[in-house]
């Protein structure tokens, strides 16, 4: 899922989703008509991310990135990025659309230079564990990576140098953010109970006053508002919306049925606050026709329930303008 100002068409606003029916469709923000549907024939879309100039949109798959122009009715991809032996988890961009950043199963975060005639990465990470998520700093030179084994890796894009924090060994990060001025970086991670952790001596990062068990799945940071927001939805079909000046619940947004004979209407997978800060979207499977793929705390045998562990950042870091 991703939300943007921008133009697909005429419409100022880029309402974007895909999920593992291989199409990525566009909506009508305002009125929740879907206008455009394009098929994603190579596999599932693990993540989304329009580029920053809004030109084009991001699908991320399995093995491969697709780049969809946004301007036009072209149903094909206009630039493929291949290469990458497993799925791709996270994509996102440099402020200033000049690479690009992905992160997957095949325990790599990669560098693509966007302005290339090379498709290929030209930079990467590796890890000692399938990858989960990825952002990137504020300051646009350093890379957030998280990885199924319990690691947060911060990536210095400029020296190449790997610091680590590690709240729960073996507990996997399924979700990371830094909020837009980097006081805060939020992680999800999929245990039940307080982490204790530890941290590289050389880490910037550190515990905030306290382990918060909040949410579970995703996690979105709203960009403009103050005091700052922070938004989690989970298996619970709830979404919620925190106070990050005081880490308390702001409200509670829900998909549950007031029906007691109504089964599950299901996971709550994903949010995302919109452009202009207004309004936050989220996202849900349809009702199943078939069997779908297991969610990976499902697979796994985890418990469903999952801690946000909010970690204040003790140094911005310097600005590096490109890898």
């Amino acid at each position: 899922m991703n939300t943007s100002p921008g133009t697909v068409g005429s419409d100022p606003v880029i309402l974007a989703t895909a999920g593992y029916d291989h199409t990525v469709r566009f909506w009508q923000a305002h009125s929740g008509i879907c206008t455009r549907t394009v098929q994603h024939q190579d596999s599932q879309v693990n993540a989304l991310e329009i580029t920053p100039d809004r030109s084009m949109i991001a699908a991320a798959g399995y093995q491969h990135i697709r780049m969809y122009d946004l301007n036009s009715n072209n149903p094909n991809p206009i630039i493929s990025y291949d290469g990458v032996n497993k799925n791709i988890a996270s994509v996102g961009f440099h402020e200033d659309g000049r690479w690009m950043y992905t992160g997957g199963e095949d325990c790599t975060a990669r560098i693509w230079d966007l302005r290339s005639r090379n498709l290929q990465c030209q930079r990467i990470f590796q890890v000692n564990a399938p990858i989960n998520c990825v952002c990137l700093h504020p300051n646009q030179a350093e890379l957030i990576v998280g990885d199924q084994s319990g690691a947060i890796h911060i990536w210095d894009l400029k020296t190449d140098h790997n610091e680590q924090l590690i709240p729960e060994p073996e507990v996997s990060i399924t979700s990371a953010h830094i909020d837009p001025d980097a006081s805060y970086m939020a992680a999800v991670n999929s245990t039940v109970s307080p982490c204790g952790g530890c941290r590289s001596a050389r880490s910037p990062l550190a515990p905030a006053d306290g382990l918060i068990p909040l949410g579970w799945e995703a996690i979105a940071r709203h960009p403009t508002l103050a005091p700052r927001l922070l938004a989690t939805c989970s298996a619970d079909q709830t979404c919620k919306i925190w106070r990050t000046s005081n880490f308390s619940l702001m409200t509670e947004l829900s998909i549950r049925s007031g029906n007691p004979g109504e089964s599950s209407r299901g996971w709550m997978w994903g949010c995302a606050f919109s452009g202009d800060s207004q309004y936050i979207v989220t996202g849900k499977p349809s009702p199943p026709t078939s069997p779908t793929p297991a969610h990976p705390a499902q697979a796994s045998g985890a418990s469903l329930p999952r801690l946000l562990l909010l970690l204040r950042l003790r140094r911005p870091g310097p600005a590096w303008p490109a890898p």
